[in-house]
C-alpha cells in the first residue's frame, strides 16, 4: 500500500509520481514545480527549494514527505522532530535518477510501474546516444546554470551532454556534489577551455545570451564567435528527475545536432 499523503518538496517526485498514475498520493508540493502543468492547479504549493511553511506542511497530515539534497537539511530535521517521516534522495547522476524512479515507485507500491517507465527513459537516452554517435564532430560544451558567480559541472547534466553528443568542458567538477564546490574562481578558463557551444539555464531566470558574449575576453570564444549561445530552461535540466531525461537532454541533443550541421559552411569560410 504504501504512504498515502505524500508532500513533494521538490518537482522530481511530483512528476514521478504522476507518470506511474499515483497522483491521488500527493497532498502538496513545491511552488517550483511545474511539470506536470496541472499539478500547479491540483495540488497545494508548501516549500521553495530552501525554505518550507512547516505548518502548512503538518495541516496536510502527511505521512512522507520527499525532498532532495542537504539544502532541504533543515526542512527535513524540523519535520523529523514533528515525527514526520522523511525521505531526503540525493542522486546526482543518470543512472541514480533511473534507481530513484524504481525506488520511489516501489515505495508506493508501484514498483512494476516504476521499473517500466525507468526502461523507458533508458531506452530514450540510448536512442539519443545512438543517433549522437553518427554526427562527425563532438562539440566541446561549456554549460552554466548561474552567472554570478558562475557555477558549472552537475553531474547528470555532464551526462547528458555526453549522451547528447557533446562533451562537458569541465568534466572534473560533475564530481562535486555541492553548488559552491563547482563555482568557478575564473571565468578565464572557460575562455582557456574554448567551448564550441555554451548552453545557459539560470535557475529562476532568463538567460541572456548578450551578456554572456560581453564578458572580457569571451569574444575569443569559438561559441560566442560563432552565435552559439543557447538557453534550455532550468525546470528541463536543473531537476534530477523525469524532464532532464526527456525533454532536457532532447534540447541538448538539438542544438549539439544543429551545431553539427553548420560545420561543413563554417569550415569552408575558413
Amino acid at each position: 500500500m504504501g504512504p498515502r499523503r505524500i508532500v513533494c518538496l521538490t518537482e522530481e517526485p511530483t512528476e514521478t509520481l504522476y507518470a506511474l498514475g499515483e497522483a491521488d498520493r500527493i497532498v502538496g508540493i513545491s511552488g517550483f514545480t511545474v511539470r506536470p502543468p496541472r499539478a500547479r492547479k491540483e495540488k497545494p504549493k508548501v516549500s521553495a527549494f530552501t525554505s518550507a511553511k512547516i505548518g502548512q506542511i503538518l495541516e496536510l497530515r502527511p505521512d512522507f514527505v520527499i525532498g532532495f539534497s542537504d539544502i532541504q537539511a533543515d526542512i527535513a530535521a524540523e519535520l523529523i522532530r514533528h515525527g514526520v517521516e522523511v525521505w531526503i534522495s540525493n542522486h546526482r547522476s543518470v543512472d541514480g535518477t533511473l534507481d530513484y524512479i524504481r525506488r520511489l515507485g516501489a515505495l508506493v507500491g508501484a514498483g512494476e510501474r516504476a521499473n517500466a517507465y525507468a526502461d523507458e527513459l533508458r531506452r530514450g537516452l540510448d536512442a539519443i546516444a545512438a543517433e549522437a554517435a553518427r554526427l562527425s564532430q563532438r562539440p566541446k560544451v561549456y554549460f552554466e546554470e548561474w552567472d554570478e558567480p558562475l557555477i558549472t559541472g552537475i553531474q547528470w547534466v555532464a551526462e547528458l551532454v555526453r549522451i547528447a553528443g557533446g562533451d562537458d568542458i569541465f568534466p572534473e567538477r560533475a564530481a562535486e556534489p555541492l553548488a559552491r564546490a563547482r563555482i568557478l574562481a575564473d571565468g578565464d578558463e572557460v575562455v582557456r577551455r574554448a567551448p564550441d557551444i555554451v548552453i545557459g539555464s539560470w535557475c529562476g531566470k532568463k538567460f541572456q545570451p548578450g551578456k554572456v558574449a560581453a564578458r572580457p575576453g569571451w569574444d575569443a570564444i569559438p561559441a560566442v564567435r560563432d552565435g552559439e549561445l543557447h538557453e534550455v530552461k532550468s525546470p528541463l535540466i536543473l531537476q534530477p528527475g523525469p524532464a532532464a531525461l526527456t525533454d532536457g537532454v532532447a534540447a541538448i541533443a538539438a542544438i549539439v545536432r544543429e551545431w553539427s550541421a553548420r560545420q561543413p559552411a563554417r569550415d569552408q569560410q575558413r
